[in-house]
């Protein structure tokens, strides 16, 4: 009795302290669930195919789809003629319905991607009867997404206001082709359940008007234009318009969770000596142990040698053998090639800072690639990382940064809340007293003190 009293007197000081319209927003915000984190069974895939391109691409999405967990389609424009056994592993196949009654004036184009833009009105009434969804979720046939840092991503918005979300390509040129507002389709896209469902109902009227577009991303974007929403950008979702060596991209990876990656067919295998698709599962089997910290940037110094080492969690880690100021580690290292390198100068023009790599390898960075992580007894991350390959630079291996057998990181299981989503901070990290003789490097990763400083201390 006394517990129910209490409770009385604090709804009746409520209603009288908060405008009314401030209670009915509460009771929107708590009907809708919003208050709970979005998982899994929250999001719909819509995933872009052909008939072509799915037996070669479907090892792709068989490395990040979770069966009887997650919840979409494969879009194709014909029947299938393969009969896999892996079928189970996959989300289902879904044949587009027929667009040919839609013109299409886009020279050198694929109509194709009118079915592809039609993926958001038929998945959405595929699924318009459970009340459950918050998100749908569209990318190509060989977009990976990493789906814990989706969803944790995804726990940021309200889905029951329209939300647009996903991010443009890294080359100039492009965007200002396309539009710098427009979330490009390889890296995925995201659409409220909300927004998603108005879309549906006026989309085939807006593919009408925009024939001489190309892509179906393009159509998405134009209709939502219309509709008067424009793109919340979250810099996790990678088109990834490059070639050759992603190294640099993905050691400069933004403050936020890695969501996507795309393109990897047309870059270098991310780890080196190992096929494409190899190289992208190792990746996210580190990406297991704790999704939130893969590609996450952390800079310390040795002191002793004036070197400058950079931990791109899960990935790699860069010894350069020289003292660096934080802002000018952080640019990108070109160490890849842009999608269309001849075709003209603002091709090498990209949405961020670089840096040019040394012609010279011996004035480039020792490289040490992840081979694996565990935990430990005591809960903590144990990482490790071996050079791939060496260059014979030096004679002073006490001095060289390519001296050491391995480099363990250790670090604490990384899961951030609501607020340190919205307001990330880099963590910092210490070189460890050396082992083996000095050959074995051990940095441990930690969260900053409050008013701590990145930098080489005398």
């Amino acid at each position: 009795m006394k517990t129910f009293i209490l409770i009385s007197i604090f709804l009746v000081v409520v209603y009288i302290l908060v405008p009314f319209s401030r209670l009915r927003s509460l009771e929107r915000f708590y009907a809708h669930g919003f208050h709970t984190p979005t998982r899994l069974d929250h999001i719909v895939f819509g995933i872009g195919s052909s008939k072509n391109t799915w037996p070669s691409r479907r090892d792709y999405v068989k490395l990040w789809w979770v069966p009887r967990k997650m919840r979409g389609c494969v879009f194709v424009e014909a029947p299938l003629q393969e009969n896999a056994t892996d079928s189970h592993l996959l989300p289902p196949v879904c044949i587009s319905e027929d667009t040919s009654r839609f013109r299409y004036t886009c020279r050198g184009g694929h109509r194709s991607t009118i079915h592809v833009a039609r993926s958001v009105l038929e998945i959405v009434r595929l699924f318009n009867s459970s009340s459950d969804i918050r998100w749908y979720v569209f990318g190509d046939d060989d977009t990976i997404f990493i789906p814990e840092n989706l969803a944790r991503t995804l726990s940021k918005y309200d889905h029951t206001l329209w939300y647009y979300i996903g991010s443009n390509s890294e080359i100039y040129g492009k965007n200002s082709f396309y539009g710098f507002h427009m979330a490009f389709g390889g890296g995925g896209f995201v659409l409220s359940s909300s927004l998603a469902n108005v879309l549906a109902k006026v989309l085939d009227s807006c593919i009408e008007r925009y024939t001489h577009l190309c892509g179906g991303d393009g159509r998405i974007y134009s209709c939502l234009a219309e509709l008067g929403v424009g793109l919340s950008h979250e810099p996790g979702f990678h088109q990834l318009d490059v070639k050759g060596n992603g190294l640099g991209l993905l050691m400069s990876h933004p403050m936020r969770p890695l969501v996507s990656l795309h393109h990897m067919a047309h870059m270098d295998p991310i780890f080196p000596n190992s096929p494409t698709v190899a190289a992208v599962r190792h990746l996210l089997s580190v990406a297991a142990v704790d999704s939130a910290r893969i590609l996450q940037l952390s800079v310390c110094y040795d002191r002793r040698f004036s070197w400058t080492i950079s931990v791109s969690w899960g990935y790699a880690v860069q010894i350069h053998g020289r003292h660096m100021l934080l802002p000018d580690v952080l640019p990108v290292q070109e160490t890849f090639e842009p999608w269309n390198p001849n075709q003209n100068a603002s091709s090498r023009l990209y949405n961020f800072n670089t840096r040019e790599i040394h012609p010279d390898p011996c004035h480039r960075p020792a490289t040490y690639y992840m081979e694996n992580a565990s935990f430990t007894g005591d809960g903590s991350i144990r990482s490790l990382y071996k050079a791939k390959a060496y260059e014979n630079c030096t004679s002073d291996l006490i001095s060289s940064p390519w001296k050491f057998e391995e480099i363990i990181v250790f670090s604490k299981k990384y899961d951030p809340n609501i607020q340190q989503l919205k307001a990330p901070r880099r963590q910092c990290c210490d070189i460890l007293p050396s082992r083996n003789g000095g050959k074995i490097m051990e940095i441990g990763i930690r969260e900053c003190k409050d008013d701590e400083l990145i930098y080489m201390r005398p």
